[in-house]
């Protein structure tokens, strides 16, 4: 299938428009322990004006402004717009494209992204306005997921769908790049201008019941990995929740389960000549 950058835009946009209204109960709990670090990385510190870029619900932007910056939030979704308005209504959440900010060069001193750049149709081109829209010297840090091979969660999937299901059912847009590598992210980063740039592996975990609730919290909080599940046959999907609840068990704490997830944590420095 060959990349088709409005394919990719549409079907990423419908499926964050479904997604926004049980978000905040599912998959925000796997995203959520990445901010910190996120901003960390970004410097955030008060009276820094930052712009958080898919911000979804805008918690990054929230977490931000805690720590006393002047914090917007952009994303494509006017659904997740919304809902950030309606949780945050002190930060200013704007609907537009992350390949074309409605901002002029240089209005931030800091562009941060929470697992939102690998669903942009083409995330280099999305890198070089976040460097436009940063002042010389301003810090661009993003996550993006890892590849399963580091990423628990996802592998339990992936593997379960691989012995019970069809991998390639979904017939989903190719996205337009690969970041699930460190390499990915210094590369792009590179290309695209910023200096000081490092990307590393950061952990995490997921508290769970059970492999249904993951399965749940996919399904109704992600795009890609929501399509791939909703494509299995419904007899196969019984399969595969409970091939998960073999594998994952060796995570159980008491009632509950910790699944590892794992993120590439990116930052960057936009030059100050």
């Amino acid at each position: 299938m060959s990349f088709e950058p409005e394919a990719v835009r549409a079907f990423e946009h419908a499926g964050w428009q479904r997604a926004a209204a049980n978000y905040q109960d599912t998959f925000a709990r796997a995203t959520a322990p990445f901010i910190a670090p996120l901003l960390a990385a970004a410097e955030i510190e008060s009276g820094l004006r930052i712009l958080d870029i898919a911000c979804g619900p805008g918690y990054a932007a929230a977490a931000a402004a805690s720590r006393g910056a002047v914090a917007e939030g952009l994303d494509f979704s006017a659904a997740m717009v919304r809902m950030a308005r309606a949780l945050h209504p002190d930060i200013i959440a704007t609907e537009g494209d992350a390949e074309n900010l409605p901002y002029p060069g240089g209005a931030f001193g800091a562009v941060v992204s929470n697992f939102g750049l690998h669903h942009v149709p083409r995330p280099e081109i999305a890198l070089t306005e976040f460097a436009r829209v940063l002042a010389p010297g301003g810090r661009c840090a993003f996550t993006v997921w890892a590849a399963p091979a580091k990423n628990v969660a996802w592998s339990l999937v992936f593997d379960a769908i691989a012995r019970h299901g069809d991998r390639s059912a979904a017939h989903a847009p190719p996205p337009g790049g690969s970041f699930n590598q460190p390499e990915d992210c210094l590369r792009a980063l590179g290309r695209a201008g910023f200096a000081s740039t490092s990307a590393e592996i950061v952990k995490a975990e997921w508290p769970l019941p059970d492999a249904q609730a993951l399965i749940t919290a996919l399904s109704a909080g992600t795009v890609r990995m929501a399509a791939l599940i909703a494509a299995q046959r419904g007899s196969a999907l019984k399969d595969i929740i409970a091939d998960i609840d073999r594998c994952a068990e060796c995570y159980r704490r008491g009632d509950r389960l910790a699944i590892p997830i794992a993120a590439i944590l990116a930052r960057g420095q936009k030059p100050r000549d």
